[in-house]
């Protein structure tokens, strides 16, 4: 018994030596599985703490003009301290320079970028003078005032600038995300503040073509105006939310950095004037705004800008190190925030040479212009490669034309080629009313009204009428179909007349010397009609042709005993041109080119003198301007002309002398000479001019002028020989709203006399 005992006692020992092991094995695998579970979740901790210690930062930028620059000071600032931004929101300026920097630019690439800006050409339309086509320089070069007039009423522009300056600056530096879309999806996730002002709605843009978006944010009222997008109608974000913190805290963002460059509310004793008092009107709302979304902000930078405007963009470098300055105040709360992130430069500024790929122009549906038109302005079309400026330039020819209150567009590309959208809203003001007034030594004071009314009868057309009084009655009536590349139509008619005592008498000087006299007091007068044809010719020409009937007529009243009317005849000819110009200004050029070539073919007349024969005139005139030391201009010309038939009549020579008047027929300016003091039926003149624009819009020039003209010269060697006739010129001249205001004093070594000039206004 003892023994069996003993035996059931070492039987249940080892049941429970077995039940142990069990028991040990299994905790060691669930002990080692929950080892394995923990180190391959030891990441996902690791992860979670790194949430924990780096939270996501957003940057919010307000607007304020100029004084947005700021903006950058900061951003040299957050990247020294290491802070990488995870979302930025901004309105107006602080749109535009948070969309270049979440694209990818960094903080020293923007300052590059903005001190380099033409800040001029921010505020205003630039529109250069070699964008405009003839018809377009002529306006800008005759009319001292023009007004839109609509059912009778005189109107106002809708803002002083349409911003294309600024359009075309952010979609080329934008080039590298053209196809991005979604903002969220940029290098740094980004949104923009603008208003709708139909409905007077925040309208928060997160998607869209980036430069369309940041620009509609900044569309300040009446300065620029407001950008379609959406068939929504949008202005500056900054009149309903300035300060987007709640929208950007939407995004994910756990710490905002705010930076606020707008203006506080002013004490009355700088409310002293009208147009500060309605700023500080326009500011109520946005600054309670603004002490709400204070609330939300962990570090707050307000640069000290107090003493720069919405428009101090001259004072970029100051406003700019103000930004850096407030930043560095709060440099212990930043580096609290550093992750030592370092911010690289990704992204590489597109130059105005780089080449852009067209494949496709879309155009919206206009009603009062055709495709043709539009191609015809832009000067390129589908299929072809151009360079930034190109489109730059066709941007600015379309605005020359004033036909477009709004403008702007989007490129996609495709596979690198690119199609452009333009968005483009009609002009309602069709009809304008234009003033200006002149006084020359030749045709004496005038004053010019103007009556111009666009799509009068068909698509692309404009009537222009002129009417000059003064001492001498003219006028002028112009009408012409527009096709751009196509061929364009027109028609032509004008009349002028002048009084003045001259030293030729139209007839090779014959009349004097039969009457042993060597001056004549004459009435003249030039009434013609045109109809003509012309096109563009690679892209930079125009060229015409057309078909004119044309009356003259001379008479003199201090006649005795002699016929008073030596002239009185119909002419019909032909004619033909070709002209390039792209001078920066007509009057004091600093660059530029300019060409002109001519015939006319006369091929009959009503023949009141009996001494018509058919016969052609040919002439040119060329130019070119170059400027050197930043203020001085050389200004090399040349001209010529010269008559072909057996015989030619005296009425259409070319005729030299005097300066300021508006050229016709074949009367042409020579310093030294008196108006219409050297005639002949060939003629080649040559003049060099040294201009300084001693400070802004006031010049001072000297110019000498050579000519050889008389009788055939081109047949023979006569026309390169030592010039017969010299003159010069010292002068002084002031750009103004009615035009150059301009005296001059000339001289002549060959007659040893002197002459001074005065010309006041626009040419006409």
């Amino acid at each position: 018994m003892q023994v069996k005992a003993k035996g059931k006692r070492q039987k249940t020992r080892g049941e429970s030596r077995k039940y142990l092991d069990i028991f040990r094995f299994l905790t060691f695998s669930v002990f080692s599985k929950f080892v394995l579970i923990a180190f391959c979740l030891l990441p996902f901790a690791s992860q979670a703490q790194d949430t924990i210690k780096k939270p996501k930062i957003g940057l919010v930028l307000s607007g304020g003009g100029a004084k947005g620059l700021a903006h950058i000071g900061v951003l040299k600032v957050l990247e020294e301290a290491g802070i990488k931004i995870d979302y930025i929101g901004g309105t107006s300026m602080g749109a535009i320079l948070g969309g270049l920097y979440a694209s990818g630019y960094t903080a020293n690439q923007l300052d590059s970028i903005f001190n380099a800006t033409d800040y001029d050409a921010v505020l205003k339309d630039d529109i250069p003078r070699s964008s405009k086509n003839f018809y377009e320089k002529n306006n800008n070069e005759r009319y001292a005032l023009a007004l839109p007039f609509r059912k009778f009423k005189i109107g106002v522009p809708a803002a002083l600038s349409k911003g294309l300056y600024n359009y075309n600056l952010i979609t080329r530096l934008s080039h590298h995300v053209r196809n991005q879309r979604d903002f969220t999806k940029l290098p740094i996730p980004f949104l923009c503040i603008a208003t709708d002002i139909e409905t007077g709605e925040e309208e928060v843009l997160k998607n869209g073509f980036l430069p369309q978006a940041v620009l509609a944010s900044g569309a300040f009222p009446s300065l620029y105006v407001p950008i379609e997008i959406n068939g929504k109608y949008l202005i500056d974000g900054g009149i309903l939310n300035n300060f987007p913190v709640a929208e950007v805290k939407k995004m994910g963002a756990d710490i905002i950095i705010g930076v606020d460059v707008q203006d506080d509310l002013k004490s009355r004793d700088h409310l002293q004037d009208a147009t500060r008092i309605l700023v500080q009107i326009s500011n109520l709302q946005m600054i309670e705004q603004m002490n709400k979304n204070k609330l939300l902000i962990d570090i707050y930078i307000k640069p000290d800008i107090k003493d720069f405007s919405i428009i101090s963009f001259e004072q970029a470098p100051e406003i700019i190190k103000r930004g850096q300055e407030a930043a560095y105040l709060v440099l212990h709360k930043l580096q609290e925030l550093s992750s030592n992130y370092k911010t690289k430069q990704t992204v590489t500024a597109k130059k105005e040479t780089d080449s852009l790929k067209i494949q496709n122009i879309t155009l919206p549906e206009l009603k009062n212009y055709t495709r043709a038109y539009i191609l015809g302005k832009l000067r390129f079309k589908n299929n072809t490669t151009i360079t930034y400026r190109d489109l730059k330039k066709g941007i600015e020819n379309l605005n020359a034309t004033g036909n477009f209150y709004g403008i702007n567009y989007t490129i996609d590309a495709e596979n690198d080629q690119n199609n452009i959208a333009l968005n483009l809203l009609e002009n309602p003001n069709k009809t304008y009313l234009k003033f200006g007034l002149h006084y020359d030594g030749l045709y004496k004071s005038g004053v010019l009204v103007n009556l111009s009314q666009k799509k009068l009868f068909f698509k692309n057309d404009v009537f222009s009428g002129d009417i000059i009084l003064g001492d001498n009655f003219r006028y002028l009536v112009d009408y012409h179909i527009d096709n751009g590349f196509y061929w364009s139509i027109g028609l032509k008619s004008w009349y002028s007349s002048f009084n003045k005592n001259v030293q030729t008498d139209f007839n090779n000087g014959l009349l004097f010397s039969s009457l042993n006299i060597n001056s004549i007091n004459i009435d003249y007068s030039e009434f013609a009609n045109q109809v003509y044809v012309q096109t563009v010719l690679a892209q930079k020409f125009i060229a015409g042709a057309g078909l004119e009937l044309k009356h003259i007529k001379i008479k003199s009243e201090t006649l005795q005993n002699t016929q008073p009317i030596f002239e009185n005849s119909y002419y019909v000819d032909v004619f033909g041109y070709m002209k390039y110009d792209s001078f920066d200004n007509k009057f004091f050029p600093k660059e530029g080119r300019y060409f002109r070539g001519e015939v006319q073919s006369f091929l009959a007349s009503s023949n009141y003198t009996g001494d018509f024969s058919r016969f052609s005139i040919f002439k040119v005139d060329m130019a070119i301007a170059k400027t050197f030391l930043k203020k001085a201009t050389i200004i090399l010309q040349t001209e010529g002309g010269f008559n072909v038939g057996e015989k030619t009549v005296s009425v259409f020579d070319f005729v030299l002398g005097g300066y300021g008047f508006n050229t016709q027929n074949n009367f042409r300016h020579f310093y030294g000479y008196d108006f219409l003091s050297l005639s002949g039926n060939s003629y080649v003149k040559g003049a060099i001019t040294l201009n300084y624009e001693v400070f802004k819009n006031n010049h001072i020039n000297l110019t000498a002028n050579y000519s050889n003209i008389g009788e055939d010269i081109f047949e023979t060697t006569k026309w390169f020989s030592k010039p017969q006739y010299t003159g010069y010129a010292i002068g002084y001249g002031i750009e103004t709203a009615i035009g150059p205001l301009e005296v001059k004093q000339t001289w002549s070594p060959d007659t040893g006399e002197f002459q001074t000039l005065f010309s006041i206004g626009f040419w006409f």
